[in-house]
């Protein structure tokens, strides 16, 4: 559920939706209901931007007694991100990192699993999170990204790549900018 304080915060960023390209509403509801569908603990985030995803992913993570680690390269998003962050009673069980996405993906260590994750940044880059990502997942885990309709040109090498993984179930939900959910068999 969300709390007054942070139903607040996020109506704040609503208003700004569009300059720091956030999700929509309806597709972060989505986000939160299925890491508690699916229980999820370890999630990764591609993209932090101002925090508003991340509010939702932390808000669901809450609840599965989980922990979010987000991405972001621009240092003034991350500013953003904490204050909001803090604002929703969520700062404790985020981990920010900056810098660039597939570098830190990188750095994952090679025993850590990620139950959950979500990419939306650099669209044509999906296909290289993927790639990185799926070496931590586990059966059973989850990967979305958003941008998948409204982007499709951009995102087109790694819709292709998971669609054609066979070790993935995957639907495009007609969510606003299009949602790729992918389960790992």
């Amino acid at each position: 559920m969300i709390d007054r304080t942070t139903e607040v915060v996020l109506k704040k960023l609503e208003e700004t939706q569009h300059d720091f390209w956030n999700i929509s509403r309806s597709t972060a509801n989505f986000l939160n209901m299925l890491i508690k569908m699916v229980n999820a603990k370890n999630v990764v985030e591609v993209g932090t931007s101002n925090g508003y995803s991340g509010i939702w992913l932390a808000k669901a993570l809450k609840e599965t007694g989980g922990h979010l680690t987000t991405i972001e390269y621009y240092e003034k998003r991350i500013v953003l991100a904490q204050a909001n962050f803090k604002s929703c009673g969520v700062a404790d069980i985020i981990d920010i990192k900056q810098g660039s996405a597939i570098d830190i993906l990188e750095e994952i260590p090679e025993s850590e699993i990620i139950d959950f994750a979500f990419i939306d940044a650099n669209k044509a880059q999906y296909i290289d999170y993927f790639r990185i990502i799926d070496r931590h997942m586990k059966s059973g885990a989850i990967i979305t990204a958003d941008n998948i309709t409204s982007h499709a040109e951009k995102v087109k090498s790694f819709v292709d790549a998971i669609q054609g993984n066979k070790n993935y179930q995957v639907e495009i939900l007609d969510l606003p900018a299009g949602l790729l959910v992918a389960r790992k068999n």
